[in-house]
């Protein structure tokens, strides 16, 4: 019985995830990232991510992964879940927490754009 009631809760929170995340998607298909409006914010963004083999050291080493080029609605969902808490990462959270879903899809569009040629941006 009480294994039953541990699958039942379980099953319950799968469904709030994912009944979650289509509340997530359908506000985000709402709002449209533009990837000039994201050049303008990204410098919170290059004091890590754009320096190649980069460690952040706090609260554990991270290795800091090149953004450029990444999917713009990834970069976009990443973002929200740092803000809510869900993705674990101090210094993330605290630069998430800062930005409105239309900053977080103009950054998503901005380094959606990028390629391997982009200044400030390579690609690994």
């Amino acid at each position: 019985m009480i294994s039953m009631k541990k699958h039942l809760t379980l099953s319950q929170l799968t469904l709030c995830s994912a009944l979650a995340f289509a509340g997530f998607s359908a506000h985000a298909q709402d709002i449209k990232g533009s990837a000039q409006a994201g050049q303008g914010k990204v410098w919170l963004c290059v004091g890590c991510h754009a320096i190649p083999d980069y460690r952040a050291d706090y609260p554990l080493v991270y290795k800091v992964p090149m953004i450029g080029g990444q999917n713009a609605a990834y970069i976009a969902s990443s973002l929200a879940a740092y803000k809510k808490g869900e993705r674990k990462h101090p210094t993330m959270r605290s630069i998430a927490g800062s930005l409105s879903d239309q900053d977080m899809a103009d950054l998503g569009e901005y380094y959606a754009a990028q390629t391997a040629s982009s200044p400030n941006n390579p690609l690994k």
